[in-house]
């Protein structure tokens, strides 16, 4: 056995960093990324997270650090999975549909529960089980296909009952069982199919300027949250005065819109619906906070699915073409009732190439056929709403800005295999203003964003099909230099690799 020595990488914020000696322990800041490095220029990367307590950091072994240099030199595999903290979230790093379905999918066979923290059913997560068929789940988190985990819908989630049943009797009906694995928040809000009209109502309201937004009422949901007139699913066990609550809802969407349509027939029969959605829904109904807290404390490990995205974040995002919760690592915390202590690792979720639905500054936005020819061959469609997704370069300060905010440990780059094709890839690097000015950070400012230019970096392609290769070694050089290159640059490294739609299409490095 060979002792490595540790450099030790800050997280982008903290401060001065340190270098060790590991001798089986380390005491070291929350969050600090190290670099385990065992001769003949071979680095292996470790991702690693301390408990802290007040200020003074706990110790605990650094058993990655310590690895056989036979195994290293000899090309060994690192077990990545094996090195995930006991709380770890999967968020996405860009506009959403980056693939995090899939990836909380083959990580949910290791991890006890998956929890989803945030948003609704605008989520659209793709999956595919063993035998290749495919499942798209908006509601209920993709560990539901690993048949021993369990499942939890956080008091952060908008949750529509119409759909999340929906969901339920379509997996029941392939095989897969839900009762008693899924665990639904009694603080969570409700969204109604009358969300889901004003949300349509807003968009042709606002007219040229709309959002683009699901119109699965999202906004609107989270907007009678914050207003305070929100309806909770533990509201379903007191019928009684169900009814009086959904009211004040309707009596003010009809006020606001026009268009909306209300009655006291449409409110006794939304009503005697929610009492049997309620009756039904009564056996998921947990507090999930409690639930979540004593799993920590059983020592069960927990993966954190994150929905949407972190350039769709209510304050980190392109606002305000952005969704209405938080999908970065904040939301983790405030969405399940967790506390930021016990997070560990964040693994982001990133596509080789950039996508995005609805409007909004896009800055890598190919035009034309370029784009047309990339949304064809990775067959960039909505999952929620089935609409094609602009597609461009990979952004590699919108990626810098989101690993800053987020304090990644490792990046999951997807669907490598769809730039197949392509004789030559760009990457940009670098924002400046028209006269020439250097932009240093992710600007929030819109104008700024749709005027500005960016710097590109082109990189050969590899012009091979690369679907069928499982281990790194094996990708074409080419294909090896793209990854590494966005390594360098953004100084997260990035341990898995998607190469197609299936679960065994991922490369672990």
């Amino acid at each position: 056995m060979a002792v490595a020595t540790a450099a030790l990488w800050l997280d982008p914020g903290l401060t001065p960093s340190h270098s060790i000696i590991s001798k089986g322990h380390s005491a070291l800041p929350s969050r600090i990324s190290a670099r385990s490095c065992l001769g003949k220029g071979k680095p292996l990367d470790l991702a690693l997270s301390s408990l802290v307590s007040g200020n003074r950091p706990c110790l605990f072994p650094v058993a990655s650090a310590v690895s056989s240099t036979t195994e290293v030199e000899a090309g060994g595999v690192v077990d990545r999975v094996g090195e995930l903290s006991q709380v770890t979230g999967v968020l996405g790093c860009q506009w959403g549909d980056e693939g995090k379905g899939k990836l909380v999918d083959i990580l949910a066979q290791h991890f006890d529960v998956v929890a989803r923290c945030q948003g609704g059913a605008n989520a659209g997560h793709t999956i595919y089980n063993s035998e290749g068929k495919k499942f798209a789940l908006h509601l209920v988190p993709s560990g539901i296909l690993n048949e021993q985990t369990i499942c939890v819908v956080g008091n952060g989630v908008v949750v529509h009952l119409p759909g999340f049943f929906k969901e339920i009797d379509g997996l029941e009906a392939n095989g897969i069982s839900c009762e008693g694995r899924i665990l639904v928040s009694d603080r969570a809000h409700l969204l109604f199919d009358f969300h889901q009209e004003v949300d349509g109502l807003r968009e042709v309201e606002l007219a040229k300027s709309f959002i683009g937004t699901t119109r699965r009422g999202i906004g609107p949901c989270y907007s009678s949250k914050v207003i305070r007139n929100g309806i909770r699913v533990c509201d379903l066990r007191h019928m009684d005065t169900f009814g009086q609550k959904l009211e004040i809802l309707l009596k003010d969407a009809a006020s606001r819109f026009e268009g909306f349509k209300y009655s006291a027939d449409m409110l006794k029969e939304e009503v005697e619906r929610y009492k049997g959605y309620a009756e039904r829904l009564e056996p998921y109904i947990t507090d999930t906070v409690h639930v979540m807290n004593q799993y920590i404390l059983q020592g069960k490990k927990i993966l954190v699915e994150g929905g949407q995205a972190t350039m769709l974040d209510i304050d980190f995002g392109t606002y305000p073409f952005v969704t209405s919760s938080s999908p970065s690592a904040g939301g983790i915390s405030t969405g399940l009732g967790i506390a930021p202590r016990s997070i560990g690792d964040l693994v982001g979720v990133v596509k080789a190439y950039t996508t995005r639905v609805g409007s909004g500054p896009f800055p890598t936005e190919i035009l034309g056929k370029g784009g047309d020819l990339l949304r064809i061959a990775g067959m960039e469609f909505g999952t929620t709403t089935g609409r094609p997704r602009r597609c461009g370069w990979l952004d590699l300060v919108g990626l810098k800005y989101c690993c800053q905010i987020n304090g990644f440990s490792t990046l999951n780059l997807t669907k490598l295999d769809v730039l197949s094709d392509l004789p030559e890839i760009k990457l940009g690097v670098s924002y400046k203003l028209i006269n020439g000015q250097s932009i240093e950070s992710y600007p929030a400012d819109l104008n700024v964003l749709e005027r500005l230019q960016v710097e590109y970096e082109v990189l050969p392609g590899w012009q091979c099909d690369i679907s069928s290769i499982r281990n790194y070694n094996d990708l074409p050089p080419a294909a090896c230099r793209y990854i590494e290159r966005i390594e360098e640059l953004v100084g997260v490294p990035i341990h898995y690799i998607g190469v197609g739609p299936g679960r065994d299409a991922l490369i672990t490095k």
